[in-house]
C-alpha cells in the first residue's frame, strides 16, 4: 500500500503508546516526564519525515525544486541556459570632438518599461551628422527596443544632443526558467540522442539562449537535408510586424543574427556525413477572423479572447516538422480551436464564429501568428 506520512499528532499517540508498551507501565500522566520525552521524540520524528517527504520530490527531476533541478540540469542537458543582454549601436549627434566616455548610461522607453543601457567604449564625435556608439544593457533579458527607436541620455553632456537613434540591436534573453528547463530535460530523458535524428537537432537549437521552441523537418528540402526552424519568444517579444519581405520581426521570431548563431551551434554537434542544414525563421502568416454576437462585448472580454487565442497559437502552431519519423506539413489552425479559445476566455458565454473555412498554410516553411480580431 502507499506511504503515509502520520501527522504529528498520530505520531505523538504512537509514541505514548510504544513508551507505554516498552515500560510496561499504566497510562502517562500529563505533563511527566515520560510524556515530555514521548512528545520530543514524535516532534523529531515528524521533522524528519517531513524532510524525507522533501527530499523525495527532490530526487525526481519532475518535481525537483531550482538547486536540484539545476544539478539534474548540469548532469543531462548541460545546465541552465543563461540571460543575455541586449546590445548594439546607437546614433549620437553633436559637436564634433566631445568625448563620450565609456559607462555612458542611456534609457529607451517603450511600452513594457525603461531599459538602461551603457556605452562600451570612448567615443569622440565626428564632423558627420551622427556617430554610431556601442552601448549594452545593464540588465539581462528582453530590452523590447526596435531599431529607430529614440534613446536618450541618463545625463547630459556638453556638446553632445541629449536624444539618440537607436541603429541596430541584438535583443537580449531572460534565464531559463525552473518550468522551461525541467520540460528541457524531461525531453532529453524521455528521447536520449540518437545520433542525429530530427528530436536530436531541436535538443541542439534549445541548448541557444533565448531558443524556446524548435521544429525539425528532415529531407524537406531533399534526400539527407535537414530544415531547421525556431522561435526566440522571450528575446525577441517587442511588437511584431511584417516586412515587405513578408519576414516577421518582434513576436519571438528570429532575427538575421539569431539564425546564424543557432546555424553555428548545430554546425559544431551536427553528424559529419549531413552538410545541408537549412536553419530559418518560420514565416509568418496572418490568421484574422471575426466574432459575431458575443455574450458580453467589451474591451475587457476582447482582451481575454485575444489573449486566449494567441496562448492558442502558442501551443499549436507550427512549421513542418517530423514526429516519430513521419513528416508533419506546417500545422493548419483549425475552426474548433478557435472556437475553443474564444470560450475559454473569461466572461464568453456564446458567440458566432464567422471563417470560411480551416486555415491552412501556404507551405511547409509557414506558421500562423494572429492578426486581427474584429468584434461585430
Amino acid at each position: 500500500m502507499p506511504w503515509q506520512t502520520p501527522t504529528l499528532e498520530q505520531l505523538r499517540s504512537i509514541n505514548a503508546a510504544n513508551v507505554t508498551a516498552l515500560l510496561r507501565s499504566g497510562p502517562i500522566v500529563p505533563n511527566s516526564i515520560l510524556r515530555v520525552m514521548a512528545d520530543s521524540n514524535a516532534g523529531l520524528a515528524y521533522l524528519t519525515l517531513l524532510y524525507l517527504n522533501w527530499l523525495a520530490l527532490q530526487l525526481m527531476p519532475d518535481t525537483a525544486e531550482t538547486e536540484w533541478l539545476d544539478r539534474f540540469g548540469n548532469i543531462w542537458v548541460g545546465g541552465r541556459k543563461p540571460a543575455s543582454y541586449a546590445s548594439g549601436t546607437v546614433l549620437l549627434s553633436g559637436v564634433a570632438g566631445t568625448l563620450i566616455p565609456a559607462g555612458t548610461l542611456l534609457t529607451a522607453t517603450t511600452a513594457v518599461g525603461v531599459t538602461t543601457f551603457q556605452t562600451t567604449a570612448d567615443v569622440t564625435l565626428q564632423p558627420t551628422p551622427t556617430t554610431p556608439v556601442s552601448v549594452i544593457a545593464i540588465s539581462s533579458g528582453a530590452s523590447n527596443v526596435l531599431a529607430g527607436g529614440s534613446i536618450n541620455l541618463s545625463v547630459a553632456i556638453s556638446g553632445a544632443n541629449a536624444i539618440a537613434t537607436v541603429s541596430a540591436l541584438d535583443d537580449g534573453s531572460p534565464e531559463e526558467t525552473d518550468d522551461e528547463l525541467r520540460a528541457r530535460l524531461l525531453d532529453r530523458i524521455r528521447q536520449p540522442p540518437m545520433g542525429g535524428d530530427a528530436f536530436d537537432y531541436v535538443q541542439w537549437a534549445l541548448k541557444v539562449p533565448g531558443v524556446t521552441r524548435a521544429w525539425c523537418s528532415p529531407n524537406e528540402q531533399g534526400p539527407g537535408t535537414i530544415a531547421l526552424r525556431f522561435m526566440m519568444d522571450d528575446k525577441n517579444n517587442g511588437s511584431f510586424y511584417i516586412d515587405t519581405n513578408g519576414n516577421g520581426h518582434g513576436g519571438g521570431f528570429p532575427e538575421a543574427n539569431d539564425v546564424a548563431t543557432v546555424a553555428a551551434a548545430l554546425n559544431a554537434v551536427r553528424p559529419v556525413a549531413v552538410k545541408d542544414i537549412f536553419v530559418e525563421a518560420p514565416l509568418p502568416t496572418a490568421l484574422s477572423f471575426t466574432v459575431k454576437n458575443l455574450s458580453t462585448s467589451n474591451a475587457t472580454v476582447q482582451a481575454a479572447i485575444i489573449a486566449s487565442v494567441k496562448a492558442m497559437l502558442f501551443e499549436k502552431a507550427s512549421p513542418a516538422y517530423s514526429a516519430g519519423g513521419v513528416a508533419q506539413p506546417a500545422q493548419t489552425i483549425y475552426q474548433a480551436w478557435i472556437s475553443d479559445a474564444i470560450l475559454q476566455a473569461e466572461g464568453v458565454e456564446y458567440f458566432d464564429l464567422a471563417m470560411t473555412s480551416d486555415f491552412a498554410m501556404p507551405s511547409n516553411g509557414y506558421m500562423a501568428v494572429l492578426g486581427t480580431i474584429t468584434f461585430a
